[in-house]
């Protein structure tokens, strides 16, 4: 019993506890989490978003039949959006 009471000791057990048991800090915890994700999506949506354009302008460039003409309709269509 005496290593148990150690381990959860260790492990900040009763701190989790009233943690997981305060409504208060838990939403709080969640909105703060939000708020950092929305900027953090919309950074990563960026540059995602901007490496598949240039790929697709890569592969317009290269004159490929067929491929070529879709991908420069689709980087006109984002440049005028």
């Amino acid at each position: 019993m005496e290593r148990w009471i150690a381990a959860a000791e260790r492990l900040q057990l009763a701190e989790y506890v009233r943690c997981q048991s305060d409504t208060r800090r838990r939403l709080r915890d969640a909105f703060w989490q939000g708020v950092a994700r929305g900027p953090g999506m919309m950074v990563g949506f960026s540059l995602l978003g901007t490496a598949v354009l240039a790929l697709l302008q890569t592969l317009a460039r290269r004159n490929l039949p067929g491929i070529s003409n879709f991908v420069a309709q689709v980087v006109t269509l984002v440049r005028l959006q």
